[in-house]
């Protein structure tokens, strides 16, 4: 079986380079044939300054869609060659400007003939071609500049990990990992305060002994990340979501997401109407999960947090 047809898609990449290369290949013969002196791949340069006068690297890099860099090598490359000059702008000293040499402009001329053959020929090929490849490739760009193939792979990794993760709840094995877990959180942006010991050395007594519930994130079957719905004392709320944290080994899998929704599917089958939430503002991500999820920031309520700057409220009745 052909290598490629084996392994199949993710040898896209190589497959096009090589048949990118072979044409390149076939290109050079073409270029001799008609005794142009110049490099397949300064083609799309020497199009450029012939249509116009001069232009600068960067205006040639945009047009063509290559780098910067490329076209300032492809530049460099082609002045050696003796092709094309290039002068400091008058205007802009950081900004070089390319045009054609005496050289340069008889290649392009010698160039005309032979496009109109290789147009014919590559019209040729398309005509044979069961699908529009030119069409193709230029839907193929347009997707890439959507979502690179780099994003595009990472999705695919965070939705294959996150199959991997399990929300459970709260059981007495999970009592070092839960306090672990919002430990760190804690003091990597603030200082440990008594109401998060409370919490953390005794959730049973403190959480679960008062009807509340504590969920804990598994990624392949070890704990990850927490999550508690709090009783509270207040006329307002029943319950406030509290003591969220992932470990930074498990971030981007949705985790925090998943833990919220958990959280609040519980609250809801409890038949709460407000939750109630404190944080600060230094943790931007998780203010902007708690944002997607739909909870709005309030003030006036007393804190026994001393970190707190922010306090926010969830609506459920809808």
């Amino acid at each position: 079986m052909d290598f490629f047809e084996k392994v199949g898609k993710v040898s896209l990449g190589s497959r096009l380079r090589i048949l990118s290369e072979r044409m390149m290949e076939d290109a050079a013969q073409v270029y001799q044939q008609y005794e142009v002196d110049m490099q397949p791949k300064w083609f799309p340069v020497m199009c450029m300054l012939s249509e116009k006068e001069e232009m600068g690297v960067t205006d040639i890099a945009r047009s063509i869609r290559h780098s910067h860099p490329s076209v300032s090598k492809m530049a460099r490359e082609m002045k050696k060659a003796g092709l094309i000059s290039m002068i400091k702008d008058k205007q802009d000293k950081r900004r070089s400007l390319v045009s054609l040499t005496e050289k340069g402009k008889e290649v392009a001329t010698r160039l005309a003939d032979q496009m109109i053959d290789v147009d014919s020929a590559v019209g040729g090929i398309l005509s044979e071609s069961t699908y529009d490849i030119w069409k193709a490739v230029g839907e193929l760009e347009y997707l890439l500049d959507q979502k690179n193939i780099y994003y595009r792979v990472m999705d695919e990794k965070k939705k294959r990990e996150r199959a991997n993760v399990q929300i459970v709840a709260y059981e007495p094995k999970y009592k070092n990992a839960f306090k672990k877990i919002n430990e760190a959180w804690i003091d990597q942006y603030f200082e440990l305060e008594d109401e998060d010991r409370k919490l953390l050395d005794n959730p049973q007594k403190n959480i679960l002994d008062k009807n509340g519930f504590i969920f804990i994130a598994l990624y392949k079957g070890e704990p990850v990340g927490t999550c508690a719905l709090v009783p509270i004392d207040d006329p307002h709320y029943d319950y406030e979501i509290g003591k969220m944290g992932v470990e930074p080994r498990a971030q981007g899998l949705g985790i925090g997401w998943r833990l919220g929704e958990v959280t609040v599917e519980k609250a809801k089958a409890l038949g709460c109407k407000k939750l109630y939430l404190e944080s600060n503002t230094v943790l931007a991500p998780a203010i902007r999960l708690y944002e997607k999820m739909g909870f709005k920031k309030i003030t006036g309520h007393p804190s026994p947090y001393a970190r707190c700057n922010i306090q926010m409220e969830l609506d459920i009745t809808d």
